[in-house]
């Protein structure tokens, strides 16, 4: 059985930091993934963990979730209904959140292999797979639709949806992007999608730069190269012509102005994902 790519444990792993080296108050407060990936007694000691070189992809990895989850319970409070997680990996709002989860059918959209080996561990750890989550699998490298199985999940497209994709544009291709954006700029109105975007790296600030040549190559050298980046301008002039109704940027300094500006510690998101935020 296939295991979560890199990415996705990193990812958890990273939230798990923030809750295990930083002082509260916490971000976002997030073991679960940490639980699911068991990556072993010595996985705080792993270079890509060191608690100073990557504290600014810690702050945000968990100020870009908590700003995701804070949208879902908004648009919830709104009566929204449902909740889209594409390229989901390692997610644990279902588990986290049932407050809010169970009041929503949650989609988590993800690739085969990965996917069964997340249920096999949500049940092994006793979360189980309540009726309110529906993990639908898409291979993606075999092109099929990520539309079609997510209706033939239940997801009902006449409905308004929360509909969220972190981490993955950059491995996809501008027109694939702007395929994805004309099918969600389609939904029922009052449908918000939030979708993070890589920018260029003369946009991100001076002090990231070498953290993000360094996540560059690294991406290259594993084989999954950053083949899209993004100006704000392109991204919203993406959204607006594939037909949403309002597009907004929400940049990583606003992030950290939001979630960071009373903290002492010096916690900080680094610069060079920002989101963009669109309804239709």
């Amino acid at each position: 059985m296939a295991t979560p790519d890199d990415t996705a444990v990193r990812v958890a792993l990273w939230r798990a930091m923030h809750v295990q080296v930083d002082p509260p108050p916490h971000v976002l407060e997030d073991e679960i993934g940490l639980r699911l990936a068991a990556p072993g007694a010595g996985w705080r000691d792993r270079p890509d963990m060191d608690p100073h070189a990557t504290s600014g992809y810690r702050g945000a990895i968990v100020s870009r979730a908590r700003f995701i989850e804070d949208l879902v319970a908004e648009q919830a409070g709104r009566g929204v209904t449902q909740y889209v997680i594409l390229g989901a990996g390692l997610d644990t709002f279902a588990q986290r959140r049932p407050e809010i989860a169970a009041n929503l059918r949650v989609f988590e959209v993800e690739q085969p292999g990965p996917q069964a080996w997340k249920r096999q561990r949500l049940i092994e750890l006793g979360y189980g797979i309540p009726d309110w989550l529906r993990l639908v699998p898409v291979d993606f490298e075999a092109s099929e639709s990520w539309w079609e199985r997510l209706s033939a999940a239940g997801f009902d497209s006449d409905r308004p949806a929360v509909i969220v994709s972190t981490g993955v544009t950059m491995y996809l291709t501008k027109d694939a992007t702007a395929a994805t954006l004309r099918q969600i700029a389609g939904l029922a109105p009052g449908s918000t999608l939030a979708m993070t975007f890589l920018l260029p790296i003369e946009l991100v600030d001076d002090v990231d730069r070498p953290g993000r040549q360094a996540a560059d190559d690294g991406a290259r050298a594993s084989g999954t190269p950053f083949i899209s980046l993004y100006t704000p301008q392109e991204m919203l002039a993406l959204a607006r012509e594939a037909g949403f109704r309002d597009a907004q940027h929400v940049s990583g300094t606003q992030l950290a102005e939001r979630y960071f500006a009373e903290r002492t510690d010096g916690l900080r998101p680094s610069t060079g994902e920002d989101l963009l935020l669109a309804t239709t």
